[in-house]
C-alpha cells in the first residue's frame, strides 16, 4: 500500500454478508491504490466467519492495515456501516469511504483522485462514476430524488459509457456503495438510520445531507465497477423485495411532505402489486409483508 506523508487519513468501511467470492477483487483493488493513506474497517455480518478469515489473509497478503469485526449475526448494513464509521472516527480519520466489497476499481488513482477533487472543489462528499462490473454500461453517474415516487433514479443507468457523463458536477443523489464523506458530515447529519437494515438507508442519509445543504460531488475521472446485488440474491429475491417495499414506505413517511407522501406510497403499492404477477408465491408474500411493515415502523427524527 502506497501512502503519502501528510495526506488525509481515510477510513474505508466495508460490510460483509456472504461476500467471500468478491473479496479477492476488492482487496486487489485496494492494494493497487497509489497516494492514498487509508485504514480498512471490515464489519462481517455473515453467519460464518469465513469472510473475516479471508479478509485477514488478504489484508496480510497485500499489506493493508485492517481492523476486522465478526458480528456473528446479520445486524444490517446500516448498523454495520455505523460500527465502521465509529471506529474510523475514533482513530482520527479525516474521511470515511463507505465502500461495498462487491466493487472493483483497478485504476490505482481512484481513491486519491476522489480526495483530490473533493478538496479542490471545497466539497465534503464525493462519489465516482459507477459501471456495471465487467461492462462499459453506466450503473450510476449521479442521480436525483423523485419525491412523487420515493425512488432515486440514477443518471445514465444502463447506457453505454461514451464519455457523455464525464462532466464533474454536484449531484442530488448517489448510493453509498462508494462514497467519500468528510468526518464533519457525521456531526452535522448523524449516523445511518439502522431501522432500514438494508436498502434506502443510503437514500435516507443522502436526503439528510441534502437537507443540511451538504453538496455531493460527482467525480467521473474516478470510476469503479459494481457487481450489483451479489449478496442479496438479486433485486427480485424475497429478501430484496421485502426490504425494498418496507423501506420505501418508511422513507416516504419519514421524509416526504404530506401530499408527496400519499402519492409516493400509493404509487409504491400499485406498482409493486402489478409486478407481483410475475413473482413466485414467496416473492409476492414478501412484497405485501414489506408494505405492511413499512407502516409499523415508528418515525422519529434521527
Amino acid at each position: 500500500m502506497s501512502t503519502r506523508y501528510g495526506s488525509p487519513l481515510i477510513g474505508i468501511v466495508t460490510v460483509l454478508y456472504r461476500s467471500d467470492s468478491v473479496l479477492p477483487d476488492f482487496f486487489r483493488s485496494l492494494a493497487a491504490q497509489r497516494d492514498a493513506n487509508f485504514k480498512l474497517y471490515v464489519i462481517d455480518n455473515s453467519e460464518k466467519d469465513t469472510g473475516s478469515t479471508i479478509s485477514r489473509e488478504l489484508a496480510a497478503l497485500h499489506d493493508i492495515h485492517a481492523d476486522i469485526v465478526f458480528n456473528n449475526d446479520n445486524v444490517g448494513v446500516a448498523r454495520g456501516n455505523n460500527q465502521g464509521i465509529e471506529m474510523a472516527l475514533a482513530d482520527g480519520c479525516d474521511y470515511v469511504l463507505l465502500a461495498n466489497n462487491d466493487t472493483d476499481f483497478p485504476d490505482p488513482d481512484v481513491i486519491a483522485g476522489l480526495v483530490r477533487h473533493t478538496e479542490e472543489a471545497g466539497a465534503l462528499a464525493a462519489v465516482p462514476k459507477i459501471t456495471y462490473h465487467g461492462t462499459n454500461r453506466i450503473w450510476c453517474a449521479g442521480g436525483r430524488f423523485s419525491p412523487l415516487t420515493a425512488t432515486t433514479p440514477h443518471v445514465g443507468d444502463r447506457k453505454e459509457d461514451r464519455g457523455q457523463f464525464d462532466e464533474e458536477m454536484f449531484t442530488e443523489y448517489a448510493p453509498t456503495c462508494f462514497m467519500l464523506l468528510h468526518k464533519s458530515i457525521f456531526q452535522t447529519v448523524g449516523m445511518m438510520d439502522e431501522k432500514y437494515f438494508v436498502y434506502y438507508d443510503d437514500s435516507d442519509f443522502v436526503w439528510r445531507m441534502k437537507s443540511a445543504n451538504i453538496g455531493l460531488l460527482y467525480v467521473p475521472t474516478s470510476s469503479v465497477g459494481h457487481k450489483v446485488a451479489v449478496s442479496t440474491g438479486g433485486n427480485e429475491s424475497p429478501f430484496s423485495l421485502f426490504y425494498t417495499a418496507r423501506n420505501r414506505v418508511y422513507f416516504s413517511r419519514k421524509h416526504l411532505a404530506p401530499v408527496h407522501r400519499a402519492i409516493a406510497i400509493a404509487y409504491a403499492i400499485v406498482t409493486l402489486t402489478v409486478k407481483c404477477v410475475k413473482f413466485s408465491p414467496a416473492a409476492r408474500s414478501s412484497v405485501f409483508k414489506g408494505l405492511r411493515a413499512g407502516f409499523s415502523l415508528s418515525v422519529a427524527d434521527h
